[in-house]
């Protein structure tokens, strides 16, 4: 799915992530070097490091956190994944910080705790490294991957009360092979509206395999495919095509009047 903290469509957080990575290294390798080789301006050098390793992370942690709110599937295995991706980067940042208190505050030298908290910093971040390169090669999160004839990628809000018929806006704009996301009243309750030669249809964003988002699919014919695990669905019905997904996927009314779409909301 496409990242909602993008530059022209390029996510921002793997643009920023490169610089805390490069000063959580640096950091213990120049504090290192200053204290085997008594030398005060590697040291020195180190301390900087390791307050920009702090600063750096921050910064780029908040387009990443929004990506987390907004783009990352509800209820999904990637949903636990990056929550754990926060948590250990957040850690090892906590850990740099922490190493300030084990300096001398007039020569910054650090003492042996300060650079054993910023190596298992840099150990920790190196699994979130891990855990991120997961969510994007393995669950798409900031990857907006078009098929032929996908059309750009489409989100609408909608509000309203479960069993109203509320019109789509931009449903007529829709091709048949495209697919657009809808949230519904908050952003943990997200739909799909898709065209088909058939017509249209609306189902849950939500593979039940995995929770992938099936807006960020695949949709031939009536057939939706999940990007994870490749599990199919009937549009029409909800039924599985090909797993490994076992369980079918909601569907939910809609009618053609006026020129509009409306959608039912579910309860």
């Amino acid at each position: 799915m496409r990242s909602k903290a993008q530059f022209m469509t390029h996510p921002i957080h793997p643009m920023l992530i490169a610089f805390p990575m490069a000063f959580l290294f640096a950091a213990p390798a120049f504090d290192i070097a200053g204290v085997v080789m008594d030398w005060p301006r590697a040291w020195t050098t180190g301390a900087y490091l390791s307050i920009a390793a702090v600063v750096t992370g921050l910064i780029a942690g908040v387009p990443g956190f929004i990506d987390y709110l907004y783009v990352i599937p509800p209820n999904s295995s990637a949903k636990q994944r990056a929550l754990q991706h926060m948590v250990v980067n957040v850690t090892a940042l906590v850990l740099v910080a922490i190493g300030w208190a084990f300096r001398d505050w007039s020569s910054l030298k650090p003492q042996v705790v300060a650079i054993i908290l910023e190596v298992l910093g840099l150990c920790i971040v190196t699994y979130g490294g891990f855990l991120g390169g997961t969510l994007v090669y393995r669950n798409q999160i900031g990857v907006d991957h078009r098929y032929a004839n996908a059309g750009k990628w489409r989100e609408l809000e909608i509000e309203g009360r479960p069993g109203e018929a509320v019109a789509i806006d931009g449903a007529n704009e829709l091709q048949a092979g495209q697919m657009m996301l809808i949230r519904v009243g908050n952003k943990d309750r997200r739909l799909v509206l898709a065209r088909t030669g058939e017509g249209y249809a609306a189902f849950d964003d939500h593979c039940t395999h995995k929770g992938g988002s099936l807006a960020g699919g695949i949709l031939t014919g009536c057939t939706v495919t999940c990007p994870w695990h490749g599990s199919q669905f009937c549009v029409k019905n909800g039924s599985v095509q090909a797993g490994p997904a076992e369980k079918p996927i909601g569907i939910y009314r809609l009618e053609e009047s006026g020129g509009q779409v409306l959608l039912t909301l579910p309860s």
